[in-house]
């Protein structure tokens, strides 16, 4: 670990390793070329209590802050689920955020027990097809109703979609011209996804199957008033404070990968033996599989300062933000690396480097590109003028 854990956090970190470890190789390639939710890690993770790990203990949270919600997520990805098992859970870990902070008492007991219960499962309804990370430029539409609203419009990229009964949905409630500013005017709401309205389309990719990845077409969805979270018209604020958590927790899942695949390729590299040497003993496998281990040591100090830095209620959007790109591109170097040093057996699915390559990928590209990132680091940080 590149941290000092404390002797609670280490506890968390040991317990869930041994929830994971249960679950062997076989378990995730199975599933990987099935396409079948994880169901039984799902809910070993949810009878564990471990998805209410952030949320308050009033509601039957565990009340602990994003630094243990990351050593969680680190240890899930680094263990052989990796991304697909990281995924299984990744929402319920940072997505009822809004809710907890935004949302009335009402809306909290009724929503967040069930959440930590694992009783239903929640997708993001968040990214559109023509709008990408321009979020302001939204197109699915509330429109008022009597009792609350209808909802028209598309989603893309929405996870778990095809077994989750419940969808955080951010729409357009006021027309962008008649806002004083593009992020105005979009409310968030937390509500049923009714299939009666909503035709989820399965995208077909090149990981992480068991957790399903869905274009949902919404038609005419009705949502209740007291399903709206917070303000009319605020959501696209409310949004914006779940943003680095999630950044931050993709980063630490990135690094687990990373860190899974380079495990796997030093056992090999001290087994493989060619030669009559093990290829481990030549400088050409040593240097790279070295290189990797410090990229992502540092990857995670990264993270780790970043998770410590939001509990403590500091500015940490640069942190999060680099934690999410370092262990981004130290994941997917580890990976990479991992299969070159098995050589052709690395493109064998028995030895699992191949998927861990596959699903490192996602942390690259989502939820946000590595050159948003480098952006938001010269405009925010090195106050250079704004390229886009």
């Amino acid at each position: 670990m590149a941290m000092q854990l404390t002797e609670d956090q280490e506890s968390i970190r040991e317990t869930v390793e041994r929830v994971c470890l249960e679950f062997e190789d076989d378990y995730w390639l199975e599933h990987d070329e099935s396409g079948d939710f994880p169901e039984e890690f799902y809910r070993a993770m949810a009878d564990g209590g471990w998805l209410g790990i952030a949320m308050p203990e009033e509601f039957g949270g565990a009340g602990l802050g994003v630094t243990e919600a990351s050593i969680m997520m680190h240890t899930v990805a680094k263990t052989r689920g990796a991304m697909s098992a990281a995924s299984a859970i990744h929402m319920n870990i940072f997505g009822p955020h809004a809710i907890t902070v935004f949302g009335n008492q009402e809306q909290k007991e009724r929503w967040i027990p069930d959440l930590i219960a694992g009783e239903y499962k929640s997708c993001f309804g968040v990214t559109e097809p023509n709008s990408g990370l321009n979020t302001a430029n939204l197109q699915t539409r509330a429109e008022r109703t009597n009792s609350g609203w209808v909802i028209n419009g598309r989603k893309i990229w929405t996870s778990t979609a095809q077994v989750a009964s419940k969808i955080l949905l951010i729409a357009r409630t006021t027309p962008q011209e008649d806002c004083a500013k593009p992020i105005d005017g979009l409310s968030l709401f937390f509500t049923d996804l009714d299939r009666n309205f909503c035709d989820v389309r399965r995208i077909p990719k090149m990981g992480r199957k068991a957790v399903d990845s869905n274009e949902i077409f919404i038609d005419g969805l009705h949502v209740k008033e007291e399903d709206l979270i917070g303000e009319e018209g605020k959501g696209f604020r409310y949004l914006l404070h779940s943003l680095n958590p999630e950044r931050i927790l993709v980063g630490v899942e990135a690094i687990g990968i990373g860190q899974q695949a380079l495990e796997r390729a030093s056992q090999y590299a001290r087994d493989r033996v060619v030669f009559n040497r093990p290829i481990g003993q030549n400088q050409g496998i040593q240097h790279p599989l070295a290189e990797c281990w410090m990229e992502l040591e540092a990857a995670q100090l990264m993270a780790m300062h970043a998770a410590k830095l939001y509990d403590a209620g500091e500015e940490c959007g640069a942190h999060a933000n680099s934690a999410k790109y370092l262990g981004g591109e130290a994941g997917f170097k580890a990976c990479t690396q991992a299969i070159m040093t098995h050589g052709g057996m690395g493109y064998a699915k028995e030895y699992h480097v191949e998927r861990l390559l596959r699903e490192v990928m996602i942390s690259r590209i989502a939820p946000v590109s590595p050159q948003m990132i480098l952006n938001y680091i010269s405009e925010r940080v090195l106050e250079l003028p704004r390229s886009y």
